[in-house]
């Protein structure tokens, strides 16, 4: 298709003159006797050009070119002046004219300075083009990556359910634990709007806070009786040999943190460094308030499960010594059948790790 030039001049010669110069090029042309005609024209039709004189009987080419910025700037204005006018086509150039003929003008000066300001235009559409493409092909390529983000991060969550798997294997007691205490977790958290990459840490740490579990000896971990004082600082050692296992991959740095202070008090009481309030991960806190409400609901070979409402007076009244107390005032506002519906959810069927945060959504609330 032929590029399409609007010629806009009240010298009725002149402007038939133009026309015809650009006709036998193959320009299509279009042509009007002022601004206002110019205006309707650039109402019901593309061009590829505008060639407007300055000054004419009803008005200026500054008025097109004004139109011109402000809604079709791909289109470039030459303006037609006479000697008189110079500096107000120069002035014009600075506002974005593409350039001007001064009057008389040759055919030859006349068919260059199309040509040029059409290359122009063509250089424009093809810059706007690439860099529409650019940014569709930077969106595609931003999708793919975090696509690849959130399949490694399940490969990631696998990897966590095996290790999970092995510990169960290893120490029956903690079958089931670890899935509870992660939901329990997550939905405390929730309810304290962490922020929800935190949220992925703090509950793979909850997962696997008992994996160094797997270094005790059996005849430790699977004691029925209670532990003597020597086999109770072995155990102990869980925490640290859990961390020695996760600190050295990289995505699990931060989850090892929370694995290794998950037994730390907020009065320094704890173990295994005596971390004192916020010396201890935010993650760990949070969960060992989790940790204790699964721990009291929850059946023992030495002792039946209590109710979630002494699970409640319990936490409380350790609000300061063993837990974080903002933590504790959280976990106090929400109510008692949250808990008891999320764990019944999180019982019902086997889930994976990777979905347990998907089943928290349902029944999860949020700070006040």
């Amino acid at each position: 298709m032929p590029p399409r030039i609007l010629i806009v001049d009240d010298e009725e010669q002149l402007r038939f003159m133009i026309a015809a110069t650009l006709t036998r090029q193959n320009y299509e042309v279009r042509l009007a006797s002022g601004t206002a005609e110019a205006m309707q024209w650039l109402d019901r039709e593309p061009f590829d050009l505008v060639l407007s004189e300055l000054i004419m009987h009803d008005g200026y080419g500054t008025d097109l070119l004004n139109r011109l910025n402000a809604n079709q700037q791909q289109i470039p204005l030459v303006l037609v002046t006479a000697v008189q006018d110079i500096g107000t086509a120069i002035e014009s150039m600075r506002r974005g004219a593409y350039d001007y003929l001064m009057k008389p003008f040759e055919r030859d000066q006349l068919l260059t300075t199309a040509m040029r300001a059409l290359e122009h235009r063509s250089s424009i559409h093809e810059t706007r083009a690439y860099r529409e493409n650019l940014e569709e092909i930077v969106r595609a390529r931003t999708k793919q990556l975090r696509q690849a983000i959130t399949d490694i991060e399940h490969s990631y969550d696998i990897t966590l359910e095996a290790l999970g798997n092995a510990l169960d294997l290893k120490d029956s007691e903690t079958e089931g634990h670890s899935r509870r205490v992660t939901a329990f977790t997550i939905a405390l958290a929730r309810a304290m709007n962490v922020d929800s990459d935190q949220i992925k840490i703090i509950a793979r740490g909850a997962f696997l806070h008992d994996i160094g579990k797997m270094a005790i000896p059996d005849s430790i971990l699977r004691k029925p009786g209670k532990l003597n004082p020597s086999e109770q600082t072995v155990m102990r050692e869980h925490c640290a040999r859990g961390y020695e296992m996760l600190r050295k991959i990289p995505y699990l740095k931060e989850v090892a943190e929370i694995v290794y202070s998950h037994q730390e008090h907020f009065d320094g009481t704890g173990y295994p460094s005596g971390l004192v309030a916020d010396q201890i991960p935010l993650g760990a806190r949070i969960f060992a308030v989790a940790d204790t409400l699964d721990a009291i609901t929850s059946d023992r070979p030495y002792r039946r499960a209590s109710s979630f409402g002494v699970a409640r007076q319990e936490i409380l009244r350790c609000s300061g010594t063993q837990f974080d107390p903002t933590v504790v005032e959280v976990f106090i506002k929400v109510p008692s059948n949250l808990w008891v519906d999320l764990r019944r959810e999180i019982e019902s069927k086997p889930r994976l790790f990777s979905e347990i945060d998907a089943e928290v959504s349902k029944y999860v609330v949020t700070r006040s």
